[in-house]
């Protein structure tokens, strides 16, 4: 309800006071360096759903004060610092702007489809952040790393999940069915926004009161236990040589730090990691896919251009050549020699379309001689000479 490093604020104390006396919070715990762990009472939780879920935020599950039904001490004492862990983490984000204070929420179920709740510690929103949504793990090393592994296939099943009502034969076809299904027709699509990026809710584990040494071996079984749920694949395009972009529209991003890093240098600093990636990044970069989609799309489109110029030089290659006068067929009449129903009108398919063009003139000029000379009316042959007689010649004097 505060941030825990808050210790000298003065009217969230006696706010909290105020609302202890109308019983809607209680002290959860007491820390070694005396900061209180509040928590909401049932009659405050009940009052919180009130308030809260008109604007559409869930309110985090009761936690509910069990005691020894035999010495009757307080259960679950490992929960105070866990709590204080998974509050510590939220202000830090809200620290460095990611998320506002009603973006945060605690103990947030997803059921999977064997009926088994699996519990995020926290889910932020952060829109405005580059950071729609983002399920948080809180681990003191007090799990150990193939539990975590473990966590991570369950996130990775329930974003596989289809609603009740969705129509199943969408996934009848074959096992991998549902990688073809968009994500807006999923189940998470029902609880949270879509991310702004390929891929499943990203996932955040972070680590809290142990030594680098134990992160690092945590880290490598996450790596390798949970490369199925975690590791982008190759596409499969018709440019394999030339795409050389991941496809993460079925994994779950998966992003790492630990707490001693936010508080020593914030949230929104360079102490994030992603799996699969060396080096630390800030959180919006470790969730982006530089390597994703987009540059799928523009290598497919460089890819796309070269093969296209590639099938045109090897056309151009085996354009016919006029055997008369040399020059490259045009395109009109490459089709004519080449398609059936033309190639037998096509006359002399060794040449191109202008010789061609000034055999069929010359064609037209002989046939249009010959018509007009069987038209034109014949000529008068030539009437015998008159025999010469008698008086035929006079002798003039």
């Amino acid at each position: 309800m505060t941030r825990p490093d808050n210790q000298h604020d003065k009217l969230t104390r006696d706010n909290l006071l105020d609302l202890e006396d109308h019983q809607l919070v209680r002290i959860e715990s007491v820390q070694e360096d005396q900061r209180q762990v509040w928590v909401l009472t049932k009659r405050g939780h009940r009052e919180a759903k009130k308030l809260l879920e008109p604007k559409g935020i869930r309110v985090s599950a009761l936690r509910k004060q069990e005691y020894d039904p035999d010495t009757g001490a307080l259960l679950g004492t490992g929960y105070d610092d866990h709590a204080a862990a998974v509050t510590s983490t939220a202000a830090e984000l809200h620290r460095a702007g990611i998320g506002h204070r009603l973006g945060f929420q605690t103990e947030i179920g997803h059921r999977l489809g064997s009926s088994f709740v699996q519990r995020a510690d926290l889910v932020v929103r952060a829109p405005q952040a580059g950071v729609p949504v983002l399920l948080v793990e809180v681990d003191r090393r007090t799990e150990d790393a193939h539990e975590l592994v473990t966590k991570l296939r369950r996130y990775w099943e329930w974003g596989r999940l289809l609603p009740k009502d969705a129509d199943k034969r969408m996934v009848r076809s074959r096992p991998d069915a549902i990688e073809h299904v968009d994500h807006d027709k999923r189940l998470w699509r029902r609880f949270y926004p879509p991310t702004g990026r390929e891929g499943l809710v990203p996932l955040a584990f972070v680590f809290a009161d142990t030594t680098t040494a134990k992160v690092a071996n945590t880290v490598a079984v996450l790596e390798k236990d949970g490369r199925r749920y975690w590791a982008p694949r190759r596409y499969d395009p018709l440019y394999a040589k030339t795409v050389t972009a991941l496809d993460y529209r079925q994994a779950v991003p998966v992003v790492i730090t630990t707490l001693e890093q936010l508080t020593e240098h914030g949230a929104g600093a360079a102490v994030w990691r992603r799996l699969g990636r060396d080096g630390a990044q800030t959180l919006t970069d470790a969730l982006d896919n530089p390597d994703g989609h987009d540059l799928y799309r523009a290598q497919e489109a460089r890819a796309e251009a070269e093969d296209k110029r590639r099938r045109a030089a090897e056309r151009e290659a085996r354009r016919p050549v006029c055997s008369r006068c040399g020059r490259k067929f045009s395109d009109e009449r490459w089709e004519e020699v080449t398609v059936h129903r033309t190639a037998v009108r096509a006359g002399d398919r060794s040449v191109c379309g202008p010789c061609r063009a000034d055999d069929i003139a010359r064609q037209e000029a002989e046939a249009e001689a010959a018509r007009l000379a069987a038209a034109a009316p014949p000529e008068p042959e030539d009437s015998p000479e008159p025999e010469r007689g008698r008086g035929w010649f006079r002798r003039r004097t």
